[in-house]
């Protein structure tokens, strides 16, 4: 039998949950309101306007977004319709197969991109000091790496 949260473990946990759905949630409306983007439609225009030459394997898109294979094909179905990306043959590789960032995707990422920053710092990063926004980048990357399976072994039992 697993054994249950103290009560301060048990409150930072819920804390935590409904906060950071709130949070999500509150980012999605104001991008949605501003931009018509979701906050996939948001991170993947990131991360392709990121990535040389504006493109990644669907593979690593999927890794990076966390999602799978048949979620990341209805997301970029979805903006390929509304012509923010095209799916293109890997030139490496014809089997597999590349998210390109389109001209209108780079444009709508431009134009949501101060509205969202605005959004990210009224509903959390302007209400944190120097020492939390720190505290907050390592509990979040020891976690990540946690996650992903990339963290050293003299952090996996804290």
């Amino acid at each position: 039998m697993t054994e249950s949260l103290s009560n301060d473990r048990l409150t930072a946990w819920r804390a935590y949950i409904e906060a950071s759905q709130r949070l999500l949630t509150r980012l999605e409306d104001d991008l949605r309101d501003t931009s018509g983007l979701s906050l996939a439609d948001y991170h993947v225009l990131v991360l392709l306007s990121e990535a040389p030459g504006q493109r990644l394997r669907m593979g690593e898109l999927a890794g990076r977004l966390v999602f799978s294979p048949s979620r990341l094909t209805y997301q970029i179905s979805s903006m390929q319709r509304r012509g923010l990306v095209a799916r293109q043959p890997c030139p490496q590789d014809g089997r597999g197969s590349e998210a390109v960032l389109t001209a209108a995707g780079l444009l709508a990422l431009r134009e949501a991109a101060p509205h969202h920053l605005h959004s990210v710092r009224m509903h959390l990063m302007d209400d944190l000091d120097d020492a939390e926004i720190a505290f907050l980048t390592r509990i979040f990357t020891r976690l990540g790496q946690r996650l992903h399976g990339t963290a050293s072994p003299a952090h996996s039992d804290r």
